[in-house]
């Protein structure tokens, strides 16, 4: 029976992987961990160093340039890698062919794992089948709750996408907001239109997308502040990430508009935006979580046989609102730079 077929034959409640790993005997305190499309010198976990054989896992993600997303995540899968004694190999591309490319440049390295995020599921599906062939599991993060299963991954980590947007437009309701405009900054990535679609059932008011060009800061400033100039009636901006949010605020400033803004994910800039009240309020999806939960359960897979879900469920990082009641707790976290 093949890897697949063996995780797949089971049904076990979801666990979060940390509880296990803490069982097992760690000693030492450093590990080195990648950057893009190379090593980098990672920092030590606090945890120490496991005594297990040496592991390589890729990480291969669909970041753009700039996104500081996910340094987050990288740090998550870093603290990971230093306390599991795993080389980790991190490589990024947003366009989905090259971000396969990536993959199987990770399987004819013959690495001991991999983690892959599913903006753009179609265009994993053969590279993955590609690395269950060459016996090297598969674990999901981020983008692709919806398919991670199909494409017969191991594991999933992240927030189911629709609930979030869902979640977000009743507390667009309860905000007495009217007419909203979800600014998607990357047209075809599954996770952002999952996310607007669940704000449009949601929300009891008008919603409409706006595709900007993510890559490009000034453009996407341009192209909000243009819409809001032309578009009075919008009370509410939700822009699909942290960096897009405070830009939007500068779009509304020059626009003389006076929508407020609400965001998926943050960084330390946008708790601080929180905090002055110039964004209303954030859903939080923890990529250090999922950074960190998608590395560590390879290395439970080859050290103790551990999957967290069975392959029948992902383990839910998010959805969390950060708004000014709770923004101090998180504040100090994400001046870390690990929420």
């Amino acid at each position: 029976m093949d890897r697949s077929s063996r995780f797949r034959s089971r049904r076990v409640v979801p666990v979060v992987a940390v509880a296990a790993a803490a069982a097992l005997t760690l000693a030492g305190c450093s590990s080195s961990s990648g950057g893009k499309k190379a090593e980098e010198s990672g920092s030590g976990a606090s945890a120490g160093k496991a005594t297990t054989p040496r592991m390589t896992v890729a990480l291969v993600t669909h970041q753009a340039p700039g996104d500081t997303f996910w340094d987050i995540v990288r740090k998550g899968a870093e603290a990971a890698a230093a306390k599991d004694n795993i080389k980790l190999v991190y490589s990024a591309d947003p366009n989905a062919g090259n971000q396969a490319n990536l993959v199987q440049n990770a399987i004819d390295q013959k690495v001991d794992g991999i983690a892959i995020t599913l903006a753009k599921p179609d265009a994993m599906k053969d590279v993955v089948s590609k690395a269950k062939a060459a016996n090297i599991p598969v674990v999901g993060l981020n983008s692709g709750v919806s398919d991670w299963q199909k494409l017969g991954l191991m594991e999933f980590f992240g927030q189911d996408e629709t609930v979030a947007g869902e979640a977000l437009g009743k507390r667009l309701n309860e905000a007495g907001a009217k007419s909203a405009v979800c600014v998607v900054q990357e047209q075809g990535n599954i996770g952002l239109t999952q996310r607007c679609d669940g704000v449009k059932k949601t929300f009891e008011g008008k919603t409409q997308t706006l595709f900007v060009n993510g890559a490009d800061m000034p453009s996407v400033k341009s192209t909000i502040t243009a819409k809001l100039s032309q578009d009075k009636s919008i009370d509410y901006v939700v822009t699909l990430g942290a960096p897009f949010a405070l830009t939007a605020v500068q779009s509304v400033s020059e626009s003389g508009s006076k929508a407020k803004i609400a965001t998926f994910d943050l960084n330390k800039e946008l708790t601080g935006a929180i905090d002055k009240g110039t964004i209303q309020f954030a859903v939080d999806q923890q990529p250090y979580l999922q950074g960190y939960l998608a590395v560590d359960s390879l290395w439970l897979y080859k050290n103790n046989g551990n999957y967290s879900g069975g392959g029948e469920q992902p383990v839910l990082t998010g959805p969390a609102f950060v708004d000014k009641t709770n923004v101090d707790k998180v504040a100090a976290y994400a001046a870390k730079g690990t929420r």
